[in-house]
């Protein structure tokens, strides 16, 4: 009964201990950080094309994002999370640690990290003209992905390096492992602008990864790696920004099509309010014993801006999506937003 007392006084004790402690924390937190809450909130129209029931044109997304940012041993730590979709469940975030000269380290669960944060530089006046299509990953490299993956960013003589890496399955998880299967990947984006070129109004950039063959499912199923690679250029005169962006992706040993990418887009500042756009696409899916197909996009876009208001439009269509002959789509979207 004394043992039993003791055991029962001494948990108590710690849950006391335990609560304090989380108290304290909490209060150093909070004088050490600063946190800012920002959002937006999305009307949209949609025409899907005529193979499509568009049902209910009209939706809405509400976006709310929080940022936290304080000193934490001479180190500044920040994080970001954000929630879409009338508060469904957190769509991304980011923790990140800035050491300085050393560069900064962050641990992102889909903001955008290495390769993925150029996987489309072509300029547009609102949506890239991939958006609202049935198939939209084509010609778009990443192997790491931006969930789940460990990212350095540093930049050395005005090249920026931003690194990405994933240990299996890329599946976004809580605390504990992903259950998902997949392969461990990484790649890497190396950018400049004309400021550190010499020539003012360009910017370019190029980027390389690897994702390893099998799974952690079946380890050992397949010895052969996915490779992704792209370059891409933009250049601004004036009003007008032009660019070009070449990408490829090999996936032959797997018994998967390879992928090369060429796109193009323009966009043009009317005034500094008003600017539209326009871009194509071409895909080629190399597929192993079989013709070859090509994918074809384009899309114009307008988008107007009045203070925190901005009133945009797109018209986006697709051939051969996916390398499928005869898979066609099309789409339209208008959309007021309101920033806040």
């Amino acid at each position: 009964m004394k043992n039993k007392l003791k055991g029962e006084i001494m948990n108590n004790f710690k849950k006391v201990g335990l609560t304090a402690l989380a108290g304290s924390l909490a209060v150093s937190a909070a004088n050490a950080a600063e946190m800012s809450v920002s959002g937006a909130t999305l009307l949209t129209y949609t025409s899907e094309d005529t193979t499509e029931a568009t049902g209910n044109p009209f939706g809405m997304k509400t976006n709310i994002a929080f940022t936290a940012s304080g000193d934490v041993n001479g180190y500044t730590v920040s994080y970001f999370q954000a929630s879409k979709d009338q508060f469904a469940g957190m769509s991304s975030a980011r923790l990140s640690v800035d050491m300085g000269d050393m560069g900064t380290i962050a641990f992102d669960q889909g903001v955008g990290s290495g390769l993925a944060t150029i996987d489309d530089k072509t300029p547009t006046a609102a949506e890239e003209i991939w958006d609202g299509l049935d198939v939209t990953t084509s010609g778009r490299v990443g192997t790491a992905g931006s969930t789940g993956v460990f990212n350095y960013i540093n930049t050395f003589a005005g090249v920026t390096f931003n690194g990405a890496a994933r240990k299996g399955s890329g599946t976004a998880n809580s605390d504990g492992s992903s259950s998902g299967a997949g392969q461990s990947a990484w790649d890497f984006a190396l950018t400049a602008d004309g400021s550190s070129l010499g020539v003012d109004g360009l910017s370019i950039g190029a980027g390389y990864g690897e994702a390893e063959g099998g799974s952690t499912a079946q380890p050992g199923s397949d010895s052969k790696d996915t490779t992704n690679i792209t370059a891409f250029a933009n250049y601004a005169f004036g009003p007008m920004v032009v660019g070009y962006q070449q990408s490829s992706e090999d996936n032959t040993g797997k018994g998967v099509a390879a992928q090369e990418s060429s796109r193009w887009g323009v966009a043009f500042n009317i005034n500094e309010n008003l600017s539209v756009s326009y871009g194509e696409a071409e895909t080629e899916f190399a597929k192993a014993g079989a013709a070859h197909v090509t994918e074809d996009l384009e899309g114009i876009a307008v988008s107007y801006t009045m203070g925190s208001m901005k009133i945009a439009g797109n018209m986006n269509e697709a051939s051969n999506m996916g390398g499928t002959s005869g898979s066609n789509d099309s789409m339209t979207e208008i959309a007021l937003s309101f920033a806040f």
